[in-house]
């Protein structure tokens, strides 16, 4: 045997050696943490309709909530760990960043916008979502647009990014709002359906749900055109490359496969428990490029 091909069979065994050592690379950040403890925590909302809320049995449901738990069992089969423990934790709008950075839960599946303030502290995955920032009202408050909000009683919840938006239009525009911050979702629509407060600022799908579900649906309009544009990812851990990578494989798949869309359909288009009401809510536009173009950018003009 000539040196060349000695030198040549090395070769293919070390690149051999390298392709095996990269191909077990361990475990790091929250594979590891949920290798070890046996137990992946995945978090909900108990108000957040479709996407995370719980029904009349207070079981957790919802179009996020069956995203995440389908990301959860693609985690189960890369670690080869068929029996790995799901512990459903409850969180609120408030408390959902700091739980997800002391470690007390791993995936945060609801209506977290991505935006570029909360990537300073977070992830997200690619969007499943995109809402578009708007104001509900009753029908006969006189109030047609963001213009007509001056000097009135506006709600949105706390630690929203629909909070923040309406806090600066009002620092911006001087408009005298008095803004009264809601706990949670469900805390927020009842200032305006006791009249509390003349309007809400919050995310589009999220009003239509509270409004659909309300004890006077046909009270309620959406007004105005909307603030801003809101996408939805899973939120977890930064600087955690082997969790992003999965949790973005699965939902990429799911993105291809149609198995969002499908989704979609079961929580936006059709009856959902506990009152059986249809949101009739079809894709918009801004969705739609999210699921064709898949995209984890904070920038709204990514989803146009």
């Amino acid at each position: 045997m000539n040196n060349n091909v000695i030198a040549t069979a090395m070769t293919a065994a070390m690149l051999a050696l390298v392709s095996a050592a990269e191909a077990a690379e361990p475990l790091d950040g929250t594979l590891k943490k949920i290798a070890e403890t046996g137990e992946i925590v995945v978090s909900y909302r108990d108000a957040a309709v479709p996407f995370s809320y719980i029904d009349g049995d207070q079981k957790p449901l919802g179009y996020a909530l069956d995203i995440c738990l389908k990301v959860v069992e693609d985690i189960k089969a890369e670690l080869k760990m068929p029996d790995l423990n799901t512990r459903l934790q409850l969180v609120s709008g408030a408390n959902r960043i700091p739980l997800l950075l002391n470690g007390t839960i791993d995936l945060e599946c609801g209506t977290t916008t991505n935006s570029v303030e909360r990537q300073k502290q977070v992830a997200f995955s690619l969007s499943y979502f995109v809402a578009g920032t708007r104001i509900l009202t009753k029908k006969d408050s006189g109030i047609s647009g963001i213009e007509d909000l001056k000097g009135k009683t506006v709600a949105s919840n706390a630690g929203s990014t629909g909070l923040r938006q309406l806090t600066d239009i009002n620092t911006q525009k001087a408009m005298e709002i008095n803004i009264t911050p809601g706990r949670d979702l469900a805390e927020t629509f009842l200032l305006l359906e006791t009249d509390r407060a003349d309007a809400v600022v919050q995310d589009d799908i999220l009003l239509t749900g509270m409004a659909a579900r309300s004890r006077a649906p046909a009270d309620y309009q959406l007004v105005g055109d909307a603030l801003s544009i809101e996408p939805y990812g899973v939120m977890f851990r930064r600087d955690d490359p082997q969790l992003k990578a999965a949790v973005d494989k699965s939902i990429r798949k799911m993105l291809e496969s149609g198995e969002i869309a499908s989704m979609y359909k079961k929580w936006f288009e059709q009856p959902i428990p506990p009152q059986g009401i249809n949101l009739n809510f079809p894709p918009s536009d801004h969705i739609r490029h999210a699921w064709e173009r898949p995209s984890d950018s904070a920038d709204p003009a990514d989803y146009r």
